[in-house]
């Protein structure tokens, strides 16, 4: 028997994990609260608990739910930003009393692009305002035809504060399930991905995992991105002790030596040896991906597809900068327009442009802090404008300068001092955070995350001394090439 036959037959049902998704104050945490508890067999099952960040939900018929408790869409694809497909379903929440808003469309954005299947539960049917047809009619407009309509798309009338239409939409969950032959491999060592780490004084760091295929057990030696460690506790979703957890579960570990972050993946080695040395070399890499390329227009010479996210005061200005993008696409460079929305840029655009490789465009709008933060520490590009042409301008040109080549970044240095001089300019006092700086090189001024000048380093000094380069943890003097703006705290990039 041939080792495809074997695995075939080691395929066993599993049951769906489900992340809900949608508007804040739409009713994400009422219907969440409802099932736990009306539909779990408490005396058999101890009542759940939410404090694991995951939970599976049994129910009198046998059937069972795993549900991910995440924090919203921005969890959801941060961990899809890692390549990792860890929802089967997801279930969009909108109040029929209410409008399709902005944060419902950005989840279903993210779901539909992380290519699962999309469930729409129409909420507060049970308020006298309610209007489940608009909430329809508004999705239709968005080309997302509900099948009531004569679309594809399963929905259900729910009134998550009365329990209505509930049992009705667990059935629809449950029926996509089947649809999708959910299966996985128990008789294996076990992989999966991290939904949440941290650190307790007493029991050290505890790590919330779900098991996509294999079975974990207690004793195993297992690595989650750069940590490892010897499996010594397994709890269940109701924190009782365990010696084992089966696919589509989840369970907390204590045993490793620290905490990974939400959205790695998991598996277990034979022994320790194998697991140290791998979180070794992870480590190294990490390190190293600090001066390797970043997410840029100028980086995307060899990509036939320019993934863009729209962020404009208006929707006519987003209309018409999409329209103008849309058509410098050619037969050999698409551009793709995968998410716009009016309002300021968000965590959930750089985490979206994070899970799909995309630049962010803002047209009058300006970043949120947590936003430039996350941009910064995953080297995004945000490129932020106020007049339309210099946005077409700045592609057009970009894109005809850059077919066939790439970019590697080989150095940043931040700016801790700047002093004027006459028939000089400013000279930017740096220190070299990674890799090196070049002299001639080319490079970008990084103002809090954001793109704010591309230009050619003019002088680079040691002292008095004009030099071809500097290292990391060296200070330099730099003069960039037609531009004196500095400010204490902005990034210089210079890449090849």
């Amino acid at each position: 028997m041939n080792k495809k036959v074997l695995e075939e037959k080691d395929l066993k049902p599993r049951c769906p994990v489900v992340t809900i998704m949608g508007h804040v104050d739409h009713g994400k945490t009422s219907l969440l609260d409802y099932i736990r508890k009306t539909n779990v067999i408490a005396g058999e099952c101890g009542g759940i608990t939410q404090h694991i960040g995951a939970y599976n939900v049994k129910f009198k018929k046998g059937n069972s739910i795993t549900f991910l408790d995440t924090p919203g869409h921005e969890a959801f694809t941060s961990m899809r930003a890692r390549g990792t497909k860890i929802t089967d379903i997801v279930v969009v929440v909108i109040a029929t009393d209410d409008d399709v808003m902005p944060q419902t469309k950005e989840a279903i954005s993210h779901a539909q692009l992380a290519g699962v299947p999309i469930i729409f539960a129409l909420n507060k049917i049970d308020k006298i305002n309610s209007n489940p047809d608009k909430i329809r009619r508004q999705l239709s407009d968005m080309n997302l035809l509900l099948e009531e309509w004569g679309g594809k798309y399963k929905s259900q009338e729910i009134s998550a504060k009365l329990g209505k239409g509930i049992d009705k939409l667990l059935e629809k969950i449950l029926l996509e399930a089947e649809i999708l032959k959910l299966k996985a491999n128990t008789n294996k060592p076990a992989a999966g991905t991290v939904i949440e780490a941290f650190l307790d004084k007493g029991r050290g760091y505890c790590t919330t995992i779900l098991i996509q295929e294999g079975t974990l057990k207690l004793g195993d030696y297992v690595v989650a991105g750069t940590f490892h460690g010897k499996i010594k506790v397994i709890l269940d979703d109701i924190g009782n002790n365990i010696k084992k957890v089966l696919p589509s579960k989840p369970g907390k570990i204590l045993g490793l030596n620290g905490a990974p972050t939400s959205g790695e993946r998991f598996q277990v080695f034979k022994n320790e040896k194998e697991a140290k040395q791998l979180a070794s070399i992870r480590s190294n890499l990490k390190k190293e991906q600090n001066i390797r390329s970043r997410i840029t227009l100028e980086g995307r010479g060899d990509l036939k597809e320019l993934k863009l996210i729209i962020k404009g005061d208006m929707d006519g200005s987003v209309e018409a900068i999409t329209d103008s993008l849309e058509k410098l696409s050619t037969d050999s460079r698409i551009i793709n327009i995968i998410y716009k929305n009016i309002g300021l840029i968000t965590e959930s655009d750089v985490l979206l442009a994070k899970a799909s490789n995309a630049i962010i465009v803002g047209f009058n709008v300006k970043c949120t802090l947590k936003a430039k933060m996350i941009a910064t520490k995953n080297n995004l590009e945000i490129r932020l404008y106020h007049i339309i042409y210099d946005i077409i301008n700045d592609f057009k040109k970009s894109l005809d300068g850059i077919k066939g080549k790439t970019v590697t970044v080989i150095g940043n240095a931040e700016i801790i001092n700047f002093f004027k001089r006459k028939q000089i300019g400013t000279i930017a006092g740096c220190l070299i955070r990674n890799g090196k700086i070049i002299r001639n090189s080319k490079i970008r001024l990084i103002r809090d995350g954001v793109v704010i000048y591309t230009g050619e380093l003019n002088s680079l000094k040691r002292f008095q001394d004009d030099v071809k380069e500097v290292n990391k943890g060296y200070e330099c003097g730099i003069i960039i090439k037609d531009y004196n703006d500095f400010k204490i705290g902005d990034i210089i990039e210079c890449y090849l």
